[in-house]
C-alpha cells in the first residue's frame, strides 16, 4: 500500500526535504508540499537587497514541479496539526492524512511585540531588512540620509541568521560612503544579548565587535528594547534609558507559526522541540526542521536560526522518515556543522565555521575578511537559484 507524507513549508528546510524524499522513497508514494504561495528568497540575498546590489526580483525563488519532479505542491494556509488523526487541516484544501510529517514552517515576525514597532514602520521611521520588500524600501531611504544616526535594533530574540543585523550595520556604512567616513552618520548596534552571535561563544563575538569597531560601527549589548517612540524617534530600554535615532533598521521579533503548531501541542510555547540528532518530536511520525525547531544544544542553548542548518536537517529528516516506514534508508544524523558569512563592504566577507553540537560548548571560529569568502555567498546564491527557478 502506497503512503504519505506532508511537507509543511517550502523554505529552504521544506524544500529540501521534499527532494530528498522523492530520492528515497518509492515512486508509488505521495510526497505532498504545502504552503501559502510558493514564493520565496534566500536569506542571505536580502542583505543585499538592502545593499542595492540585489533587486527582488532578481533573488525571488518560485519552484514549480519542473524543480520538484514527483512532488504534489498544494497552495494552501494551514489551519491545524491533528496528531491523532494524522491529518492536517488548511484552509481552501480540506483535509490531508498523513503516514509521515515533516514541519517546515519558518518562522513569522511579529512587529506587534513591541509597543509602537509596529507604528515606527508604519510611518516611516523605523524600516525592516528580514523581508523583500523591506530590504528593498529600506536601501533608497539609507542613501537619502545626510546626517544623523542609524540605529540597527535587534528589537527580540530569537531571530534568524544571528550574523545578519550586524552585516547590515556593515553594509549600510558602507553604502552611506563619505556621509558615513566623515562622520555625518552614524551607525550603532543595539541588542539584549551580550555580544553578538552569543552561542558561537565570547570569543566569536568579541572579534565582531572589534571587527565593527574597525569601521566605527557601535556595539551596544545587553539593550532590551522595551518601547519605540516614533514621533520622537527614540528607543526605551529595559534597564531604564532612552536612545535617539534618526533611522531605524530594525530586527523585528520573531513568532513561531504558533496556528498550526500551537494547535497541536508538539510546541507548548510556539517553537516545536527536537530530538538534536534526527529531528523527531515527541510524536512518532513526525518531524520538525529549521525555523520552527527549538534544538537545544548540550550547553543548554538553542540552535541559531540559519538556512544552513534548516538544509542539513532536511536531508537527516527525509532519510529518517523512510526507515520510519520501513525502507532501507541510511541512518544519517545531524552533526551540527554549520557556517556564516558576514559581509563587511568592499566585495570582502568573513566566516565563522564550526561545530555546535561539540559536548563542553560550540566550537566555532571567526575567520578575518577575504575576497574568497565574499565569492563563496555569491556561489551558494547562484546554486539555490538554480537549483529552484527551474522552468
Amino acid at each position: 500500500m502506497s503512503k504519505t507524507v506532508l511537507v509543511l513549508g517550502a523554505g529552504v528546510g521544506g524544500l529540501t526535504a521534499a527532494a530528498e524524499l522523492r530520492k528515497v522513497l518509492p515512486a508509488q508514494d505521495r510526497i505532498v508540499l504545502v504552503d501559502r504561495s510558493f514564493t520565496g528568497s534566500l536569506g542571505l540575498s536580502l542583505l543585499w537587497v538592502l545593499r542595492g546590489w540585489r533587486t527582488p526580483e532578481q533573488v525571488t525563488v518560485t519552484p514549480t514541479s519542473a524543480a520538484l519532479p514527483g512532488v504534489s505542491m498544494v497552495t494552501a494556509e494551514i489551519d491545524r496539526i491533528d496528531e491523532a488523526e494524522q491529518t492536517v487541516h488548511c484552509q481552501h484544501a480540506g483535509p490531508m492524512r498523513y503516514d509521515a510529517l515533516v514541519i517546515a514552517l519558518g518562522a513569522a515576525l511579529d512587529a506587534s511585540a513591541v509597543p509602537g514597532l509596529s507604528e515606527a514602520l508604519e510611518s516611516g521611521a523605523a524600516g525592516e531588512f528580514y523581508t523583500l520588500d523591506g530590504a528593498a524600501d529600506l536601501h533608497p531611504r539609507i542613501g537619502a540620509m545626510e546626517s544623523g544616526r542609524v540605529m540597527v535594533l535587534v528589537a527580540g530574540v530569537p531571530f534568524k541568521c544571528p550574523a545578519a543585523p550586524f552585516e547590515a550595520a556593515f553594509l549600510i556604512a558602507d553604502q552611506l560612503g563619505a556621509k558615513y567616513s566623515s562622520g555625518a552618520v552614524r551607525v550603532d548596534t543595539f541588542t539584549s544579548d551580550p555580544l553578538p552571535m552569543p552561542v558561537a561563544g565570547p570569543e566569536v563575538g568579541n572579534a565582531l565587535v572589534a571587527m565593527m569597531g574597525a569601521k566605527g560601527i557601535g556595539f551596544h549589548g545587553g539593550k532590551s528594547a522595551t518601547r519605540i517612540h516614533p514621533d520622537t524617534r527614540t528607543v526605551e530600554f529595559s534597564d531604564g534609558t532612552t536612545e535617539a535615532f534618526d533611522l531605524l533598521a530594525v530586527v523585528p521579533p520573531h513568532r513561531s507559526p504558533a496556528a498550526a503548531v500551537m494547535s497541536s501541542g508538539l510546541g507548548p510555547t510556539g517553537w516545536i522541540p527536537v530530538d538534536p540528532q534526527t529531528l523527531a518530536t515527541s510524536t512518532p511520525g513526525v518531524w520538525a526542521i529549521g525555523d520552527a525547531t527549538a534544538l537545544m544544544l548540550p550547553n543548554g542553548k538553542p540552535l541559531p536560526k540559519a538556512a544552513i542548518f534548516a538544509q542539513a536537517e532536511a536531508e537527516i529528516a527525509a532519510h529518517q522518515v523512510a526507515r520510519h516506514l520501513g525502507y532501507d534508508a541510511p541512518d544519517t544524523r545531524f552533526t551540527g556543522d554549520g557556517a556564516c558569512y558576514v559581509e563587511i563592504g568592499g566585495g570582502l566577507a568573513a566566516k565563522g565555521e564550526g561545530n555546535f553540537l561539540t559536548p563542553s560548548a560550540p566550537q566555532v571560529a571567526l575567520r578575518g575578511p577575504s575576497p574568497a569568502y565574499h565569492a563563496e555567498k555569491e556561489q551558494q546564491e547562484r546554486d539555490w537559484l538554480a537549483r529552484w527557478n527551474v522552468r
